[in-house]
């Protein structure tokens, strides 16, 4: 059924002052009534022909509504000689005339005309778009634009993006878009999808809005484009792969389908991106793959454990363990750390579990949340109690670095095998350190600064090789400090804490020190982890000793420290760290 959409109406200049609404009426008689002549024949000057069709109109008319009339006409022939002007070839440059190009110059001479505009198909408004361009006829690019957003639906948003790409057409561009993430998994489906070219494959599949469910539904669809011309795209398949997150595919669904076949078998260029699969189901977060990182709508999604603390006034040790929903900003409620009056304890996840160890003078416990069964289970205890120490993850494995037990700090370092749910010694510091920051990157492991006696801190930089198991001093610190916190991000360390006010960056790979943001206000023994790619900074003590609920983001792409919503309590002294939850949950 056609659509009916509103003609040209008089600028209020126009109308008079006096009486409006009269002259909008008398003005919508005098078009109806040279609309009428132009349907009879009467009076007309010009005749436009097109696709085997002849159309009677008015120069003055025509001069009115369009500008390529108008330069037409200022300098045509005689007022009394009809002229008969052929429009698509000369206009368009579109070849021989249709009846299509007969139908869309129909639609523009109504709405020259007063008419309105009847539009009933998208290849037809698309058509009468085009015309209405090169005809220079105001309004009728507003008309088309809302009949197509009308139209739009998940078979056609391709085509109909391709519409708003040529005519430059920002709203409708921006709703091809949404519908396309949307609905990726239907949209894919599609003659359109396949046809499309590999740069654009390749945008679509990277984009980290896709609205997909499972990554399942984005494999298959970069497969089904490779093979639907296989001998002309099996050459894109690495590229379209890279966009793949292949670490978040179901294990049996990697197994069989996705190593088991025969393209990617043949494909050498792509054996280091199933390679790297391989290694984020057995490492997982470890592996620190950006390809890991779920989807924004996904039913999975990265979220923030933050675990016990202090109060405000540092008096009393909390007994909440809660999950922070970034993208919707929600707190969930998790089971209580059994023994939960400690804080200063040592927290980080190994394979989506989140272990927390230590946080009273000289203890040995060591817990772990399991994610999958959403409980608090008791493993093996530490060889040596400790206190304000780090735990770190490498190889697969967990690290328990220094820290304190009442009497001095620690040089003893331990590793834990989650296989064999055993503890074993492996090298000391050169130093031993309490509350220093403690990260993993590029395979080595990185303790910065720290206690080394009360009132003392240190700015070394001690680094661990697990494969030699052999410690190495590198550039110390441009601080000296306790009481701090790092992460690592693309390969590169951030720390943060010890009541400084800038956040530092550290290059394992040239061993150099930078600056990488300054912090509205300084904190200490806050919570750090890294999330959907940005540092998150949780809570801590402020330069008065109390604890915040303060929140800020640093993103390392921009440089930008942007404040986030607050906590739900303020804390400091407490555990922070990212796993992958379903949101089903």
């Amino acid at each position: 059924m056609a659509r009916m959409l509103e003609g040209p109406v008089p600028e209020e200049s126009e109308r008079g002052s006096e009486a409006p609404c009269a002259g909008s009426c008398h003005a919508q008689r005098v078009l109806q009534t040279l609309n009428a002549y132009r349907r009879s024949g009467t009076l007309t000057d010009v005749v436009l022909r097109t696709g085997g069709r002849d159309f009677p109109c008015h120069r003055a008319a025509l001069s009115a509504g369009s500008a390529y009339f108008h330069s037409l006409f200022a300098n045509g022939r005689p007022e009394g000689e009809l002229s008969v002007v052929p429009v698509v070839p000369e206009v368009l440059g579109m070849g021989p005339a249709g009846a299509g190009a007969a139908a869309a110059l129909a639609v523009v001479l109504d709405y020259v005309y007063g008419a309105g505009v009847r539009l009933r198909t998208e290849e037809e408004a698309a058509a009468v778009l085009a015309l209405a361009e090169r005809l220079g006829v105001a309004g009728l690019r507003e008309a088309c634009t809302r009949f197509l957003e009308g139209r739009l639906r998940a078979a056609n948003s391709l085509a109909l993006r391709r519409v708003a790409a040529a005519f430059s057409l920002s709203s409708l561009a921006e709703r091809c878009g949404r519908v396309l993430r949307q609905a990726f998994a239907e949209v894919a489906c599609h003659t359109d999808f396949l046809e499309l070219a590999p740069d654009e494959v390749a945008a679509l599949l990277a984009d980290p809005a896709l609205g997909v469910v499972r990554e399942e539904a984005v494999f298959e669809a970069a497969m089904r484009w490779v093979r639907h011309d296989t001998p002309a795209r099996r050459g894109q398949l690495r590229r379209l792969l890279e966009h793949v997150r292949l670490p978040l595919l179901a294990p049996a669904y990697f197994l069989e389908k996705v190593e088991a076949d025969e393209l990617l078998q043949a494909c050498g260029e792509c054996r280091p991106l199933l390679l790297e699969a391989r290694a984020c189901f057995i490492l997982g977060r470890e592996a620190g793959v950006l390809r890991a990182r779920p989807r924004r709508f996904m039913d999975l999604a990265e979220v923030i454990v933050v675990i016990g603390g202090c109060d405000r006034k540092g008096l009393l040790k909390l007994p909440f363990a809660d999950i922070y929903h970034p993208e919707s900003q929600r707190w969930t409620p998790l089971p209580s750390l059994p023994g939960y009056t400690r804080s200063e304890f040592a927290t980080c996840t190994l394979r989506n579990d989140v272990y927390v160890s230590g946080g009273h003078i000289n203890s040995r416990d060591v817990w772990m949340f399991s994610s999958h069964l959403h409980t608090w289970i008791k493993v093996a205890s530490l060889h040596k109690g400790r206190w304000r120490h780090k735990m770190a993850v490498m190889q697969g494995q967990l690290f328990a670095v220094g820290g304190f037990d009442g009497l001095r700090r620690l040089r003893s370092v331990e590793r834990y095998d989650p296989f064999s749910n055993t503890w074993a010694a492996v090298a000391p510091l050169p130093e031993g350190v309490s509350s220093a920051a403690v990260a993993p990157c590029v395979g080595r492991l990185y303790v910065i600064g720290g206690a080394k006696q009360d009132g003392v801190s240190t700015n070394k930089v001690q680094c661990f090789d697990p494969k030699e198991d052999r410690w190495s001093l590198r550039s110390p610190a441009p601080f000296s400090q306790r009481c701090l916190e790092a992460v690592s991000l693309n390969d590169s360390i951030y720390v943060v804490g010890g009541l400084m006010s800038k956040i530092f960056t550290y290059d394992p790979g040239t061993d150099v020190w930078g600056e990488a943001a300054v912090l509205p206000s300084p904190v200490e023994s806050c919570g750090v982890t890294v999330c959907d790619g940005k540092v998150h900074i949780l809570g801590g003590r402020d330069d008065h000793g109390e604890s915040t609920d303060k929140v800020f983001t640093f993103d390392p792409s921009s440089g930008q420290v942007e404040a986030q919503p607050p906590l739900q309590r303020c804390i400091s002294s407490h555990g922070c760290v990212t796993i992958i939850q379903s949101l089903g949950r």
